[in-house]
C-alpha cells in the first residue's frame, strides 16, 4: 500500500516543521489527529483542511464537523472522518492548508514530499522527524501583581471596597458618623459675641 509523506510547517514559525507518514487510505481525521499529537496539542479545538494550488490559493475545504444541522452550507462540507486522503491527491507536490482553532488562527503549510510503500513492521500514521519546538497553544494566564507593584485603577478599587466592607467603613457608616458628631456639638449661645465686646 502506498504511503505519503508529509512536511508540516507552522506558516508563522518557519523553523518549526514535523514530517508525517500516513496510508493513502487514512482519513482526514486521521492526519489531524496525527499533527495535533505531533505539535503537542490537546486536539480540543475545530480544524479544517483546504486543498491548495502551487500558489497557496484556498481550494475545498475538509472539516472536522458540519457545524449546526440546521446549516445548509455547513452540510455541504467534506467531513474528515469520511474524505481518505488518497482521493485529494491530484499532484506528486501536492499542497494543503490546515488550520486548526479559528478563534486562535493556528496556520500551517503542508506539502507531500514522498509517495513510498508501506513498512509492515511499523505502525501509522506516525511522526519521522521533527524540527523546532512547536508554541504553546494557549497564552499564560497574567499572575497577580506582586508586592510593591503598582495595581491597576479597577483592581486598586476594587481591593479598597473589599478593605472598607471587612473594617466597617462603608460609606453609609461614614455619613451617619458625621451626622452624628453635628448634633453633639454644642451651639454657641446667643449674645455671647456682644458680652465679649463689653468687657473689652
Amino acid at each position: 500500500m502506498a504511503i505519503y509523506r508529509f512536511k508540516i510547517k507552522f506558516e508563522d514559525y518557519d523553523d518549526v516543521f514535523r514530517v508525517i507518514e500516513l496510508r493513502a487510505t487514512h482519513t482526514f481525521k486521521d492526519f489531524h489527529e496525527a499533527i495535533q499529537k505531533a505539535i503537542g496539542f490537546d486536539n480540543s479545538k475545530p480544524a479544517s483542511f483546504y486543498m491548495s494550488d502551487d500558489y497557496w490559493r484556498k481550494g475545498t475545504e475538509i472539516t472536522l464537523t458540519d457545524g449546526s444541522s440546521t446549516d445548509a452550507a455547513a452540510k455541504s462540507k467534506k467531513l474528515m472522518h469520511k474524505s481518505k486522503i488518497a482521493d485529494y491527491i491530484e499532484d506528486p507536490h501536492q499542497k494543503i492548508i490546515y488550520i486548526s482553532d479559528f478563534d486562535v488562527q493556528w496556520s500551517f503549510v503542508i506539502e507531500l514530499i514522498k509517495i513510498t510503500d508501506e513498512d509492515v513492521t511499523v505502525s501509522y500514521p506516525r511522526c519521522i522527524s521533527s524540527g523546532g519546538t512547536a508554541p504553546k497553544q494557549y497564552k499564560p494566564v497574567a499572575a497577580l501583581p506582586a508586592n510593591g507593584e503598582e495595581d491597576d485603577d479597577d483592581d486598586r478599587e476594587f481591593r479598597e471596597k473589599i478593605f472598607q466592607h471587612e473594617e466597617g467603613l462603608d460609606e453609609d457608616d461614614d455619613d451617619e458618623d458625621a451626622m452624628t458628631e453635628g448634633e453633639n456639638e454644642e451651639e454657641p449661645e446667643a449674645g455671647a459675641d456682644e458680652s465679649a465686646e463689653e468687657i473689652e
